[in-house]
């Protein structure tokens, strides 16, 4: 049987709403076997994660996570990714390792805004400017059509450039302003720190966190995380390996019952606000049972 070679050509093929309908569908499935490996030099990562659902396949994806390589002009994450098959255990395909982490990542967040968001969100705050920002640029555009942009970032010049780039959006300086304006903010930085503080939330806003994937990494304070109610995408994944979820766990500003859902609650239903005033805080943590589910939509888009 011959090995599926999918390149960044296959992104043509793709909808983020569909993705986020096979993501959904996804978790319907036996739950997930998983398994992580994190190594750390200094500020570089070595990140392999491996996934396995009866009934879809098994996916191992290794991502490489140097900050330092823009100064040299190379993407900060590289990697590679290959799909099993769940008959036989053959490899069914090569995904191209950026096009899965973009959809993937952005997918992700995506499945969570069109539960939690306000159906009537007509305002996205993007804080970070970079890879990431540009797909949730797109994401968020396609789910929620007509909204207006922010995009703010550490760096201005970066922010406009991202902005310069789409429609209806604009880049802002002022972060504790836009996010008081926004009714969607989601972040994706590089942050150890939080850059969002809870005091600037309103009721009724929804909050993404996507940046932080090491157990030293927060992008949202203490505050942000007692004013809302918690999803993530997964207990397993997040809880105990990210820092946003796992320092405030060991302090004991929140306990573990503070997390509300994740995406294995979605058929039953829990995975939703309650009312428009509720403030929501998703945690995106990747994990690798979303690469499986997300490659092996993107086989299938492709005719695999």
């Amino acid at each position: 049987m011959s090995v599926v070679m999918i390149g960044p050509e296959a992104e043509a093929q793709l909808d983020w709403l569909a993705l986020t309908d096979a993501l959904a569908a996804g978790h319907a499935l036996p739950r997930a076997e998983i398994g992580d490996t994190f190594l750390y030099r200094g500020s570089d990562t070595l990140l392999s994660r491996a996934a396995w659902i009866d009934g879809l396949g098994q996916l191992v994806k290794t991502a490489t996570i140097f900050p330092g390589n823009p100064d040299t002009g190379l993407p900060v994450v590289n990697g590679a990714a290959s799909l099993f098959s769940d008959t036989d255990g053959t490899l069914a395909a090569m995904v191209d390792f950026h096009l899965l982490t973009k959809w993937k990542t952005a997918g992700d967040s995506l499945l969570a805004a069109r539960r939690l968001a306000r159906p009537d969100s007509r305002t996205v705050l993007i804080v970070g400017a970079g890879t990431v920002g540009r797909s949730l640029r797109e994401a968020y555009g396609a789910a929620f059509p007509g909204a207006r942009f922010m995009v703010w970032n550490r760096s201005a010049g970066r922010a406009e450039a991202l902005a310069a780039g789409y429609p209806d959006t604009r880049a802002v300086t002022d972060l504790p302003v836009a996010v008081a304006e926004a009714d969607i903010v989601t972040c994706a930085t590089m942050s150890t720190d939080p850059v969002i503080d809870g005091a600037w939330l309103r009721p009724g806003q929804h909050l993404d966190l996507i940046g932080a994937y090491r157990p030293d990494m927060r992008e949202a304070n203490d505050t942000a995380l007692t004013r809302a109610t918690i999803f993530v995408d997964s207990r397993d994944t997040t809880l105990d390996h990210i820092g946003e979820l796992k320092i405030p766990l060991s302090k004991g500003v929140i306990g573990r019952d503070a997390v509300r859902a994740d995406y294995y609650d979605l058929p039953g239903g829990a995975f939703t606000r309650d009312s428009p005033d509720q403030i929501t805080l998703f945690k995106n943590g990747g994990g690798a049972h979303l690469d499986l589910i997300c490659a092996r939509y993107i086989l299938d888009a492709v005719g695999g």
